[in-house]
């Protein structure tokens, strides 16, 4: 079977049974997008109120300021798997909650398990958390992190992040991410 069937698998098993609250005030399941066989995964936070409505990732503001990063260094959103760490949109946009992030773990280590890309993106800091709860955005952020973990057979490659909404508001952050982004290409080829 190939990733995209077993996507498409995995999502319509975690849509009936997800056990997280945010189910009850979420218009919909926001599923991950994007190429299966991608040797990039980006993880963001939480859908928000444009992605709630539509069902898809990252499509407000960061979606476009999302694009236009990928395009500067010569991607496009079909290239990429992009997905939540929380399926559901919390109520008002507020942070996704400890248990919330818990319920909707399995959903995306089996995401990540199917894909099996050579390098995962975090879009910002609760992205990070997952994996890394001790390390502060601030300070990891633009800096390769290969680490092993116990869901995975090898090692991975992450790269944490400023998540684009966090560029919108911060003027100075922007070509921080900017610079950051260019790191993409290096570590999926290394020898460029």
């Amino acid at each position: 079977m190939d990733k995209q069937k077993k996507l498409e698998e995995l999502n319509n098993y975690w849509q009936e049974n997800c056990q997280c609250e945010l189910r009850k005030t979420a218009t919909r399941a926001v599923l991950g997008q994007g190429n299966a066989s991608s040797e990039i995964v980006f993880i963001g936070e939480a859908p928000g109120k444009k992605e709630d409505e539509e069902g898809v990732p990252f499509v407000g503001s960061a979606g476009k300021f999302l694009s236009e990063l990928l395009d500067s260094i010569g991607l496009k959103r079909e290239d990429i798997y992009i997905t939540n760490i929380v399926k559901y949109r919390p109520p008002g946009n507020r942070d996704p909650e400890p248990k919330e992030k818990e319920d909707c773990n399995e959903w995306l280590i089996n995401e990540l398990k199917i894909i099996s890309p050579k390098l995962i993106v975090f879009l910002g800091r609760h992205a990070m958390s997952r994996f890394f709860p001790e390390l502060k955005i601030s300070e990891a952020h633009g800096k390769l992190i290969i680490k092993k973990f116990p869901e995975f057979e090898e090692r991975l490659n992450f790269l944490p992040l400023y998540h684009p909404a966090a560029a919108l508001y911060n003027g100075g952050m922007r070509e921080t991410l900017i610079k950051d982004f260019k790191k993409i290409s290096k570590v999926l080829s290394p020898t460029s």
